[in-house]
């Protein structure tokens, strides 16, 4: 029995979402489960090829209407998002970076001509996009940055660093947030400006199999039509943000569920002591202190799906998600890597990836001391963030 078995999940699905996850999984299985290992390992990502296929599949920016979207539910893109990090969180962070960060942000706070421009292509994985927010010194504080861009005369200057940016030196556009003399203000930048680059990030032990860059920006030009101009002030950064947290609420799950399907199986066929593995008390407790917690998890990421669906999905609610997902996600994986004991710390099973990959997905969207202050912030109507 499996866990989506043991907790019943496919009777609440309804036929449509089963069959996108189910697509999505084969997708995975064919497609990235025989070659992350390798990717992994050698921290290089035919992510150009992967985003026309990905494309293809319909995930780009799957929750959005138009423009080449799929207008999914939001339910299915976090079933597709939990498929897709149960094959890597590096692959998800594609995706979410791609459709829930520098797609949404055009979608909801860009001009027409941006959006002609850019969301057709971003959907069908023919342009890729990265969204610079934060900084080497300003990372749970984004209010703090120092990215500026001065108004010269219609145009715009801008002059800035952002740090670890997903899909950065891949990227065909950048959706970069600065300092203005009218709030923080976003921009649609194009990666083939003048001054602009975006060096990569090496030597990670972490989403090695993601890209991972920094963005520099020395005295970009933009023409006026470059700012996004429905929205100014953190509000915009913030909302594409839980966009994509929400996706992670899902994501962590799909790692954890990988983990331990892994861990079942290598007990079942271990031998220790002329005796399986999986017959001893202490593996079956664990698998089933596992079990309920990945169980638990993917019931609250499907009942914020549908909150999220009815329109009535908080940002509070987002963050208890987050925090308890990931959270648990990382505890499956390490324990997951007790029962495949030196085996576990190998590529030749998912446990290490998956453990590596969580704990920067445990920092990123916010980290984990940052939701619990949003959750007690929440609960007590107090503030403790300074």
């Amino acid at each position: 029995m499996t866990t989506d078995q043991l907790f019943a999940l496919d009777t609440l699905l309804d036929d449509d979402e089963r069959a996108i996850r189910d697509a999505v999984r084969r997708f995975v299985d064919e497609r990235i489960k025989p070659d992350i290992g390798e990717w992994f390992e050698t921290g290089e990502l035919p992510a150009r090829e992967l985003a026309l296929e990905l494309g293809k599949l319909g995930v780009l920016g799957m929750h959005l209407e138009g423009y080449g979207a799929a207008g999914m539910s939001a339910t299915s893109y976090g079933l597709a998002c939990q498929e897709l990090e149960a094959g890597d969180s590096g692959i998800r962070s594609l995706v979410s970076v791609q459709g829930s960060l520098a797609m949404y942000a055009i979608h909801a706070y860009g001009s027409e001509e941006q959006k002609q421009e850019w969301l057709p292509r971003m959907a069908a994985g023919e342009a890729i996009g990265c969204f610079g927010l934060t900084e080497p010194d300003f990372g749970s504080n984004p209010a703090g940055m120092r990215t500026r861009a001065r108004r010269d005369g219609d145009d715009w200057v801008l002059n800035g660093t952002k740090m670890w940016i997903t899909n950065g030196s891949i990227a065909d556009v950048a959706v970069v947030w600065a300092q203005t003399d009218e709030k923080i203000r976003g921009f649609v930048v194009p990666t083939d400006s003048a001054g602009f680059s975006a060096p990569k990030i090496g030597k990670k032990l972490s989403l090695r199999a993601s890209v991972t860059s920094e963005l520099v920006l020395e005295d970009v030009r933009l023409p006026g039509s470059a700012v996004l101009p429905e929205v100014q002030g953190l509000r915009g950064p913030l909302g594409c943000l839980n966009e994509a947290r929400f996706g992670i609420v899902f994501g962590a799950m799909g790692a954890a569920r990988d983990c331990l399907q892994s861990a079942i199986e290598y007990a079942q066929d271990r031998k220790v002591f002329d005796k399986s593995l999986a017959g001893y008390q202490l593996t079956q407790a664990k698998l089933a202190d596992m079990a309920l917690e990945l169980g638990k998890g993917q019931l609250l990421a499907l009942h914020l799906g549908r909150l999220k669906d009815a329109g009535t999905l908080q940002s509070e609610q987002v963050s208890v998600g987050k925090l308890n997902n990931v959270r648990e996600a990382i505890q499956i994986a390490r324990t997951c890597r007790t029962i495949l004991a030196a085996n576990g710390i190998t590529l030749e099973y998912p446990v290490i990836r998956h453990a590596n990959n969580l704990e920067s997905v445990l920092t990123y969207e916010g980290t984990s001391e940052v939701h619990q202050l949003v959750i007690g912030k929440a609960l007590t109507g107090a503030e403790a963030f300074r």
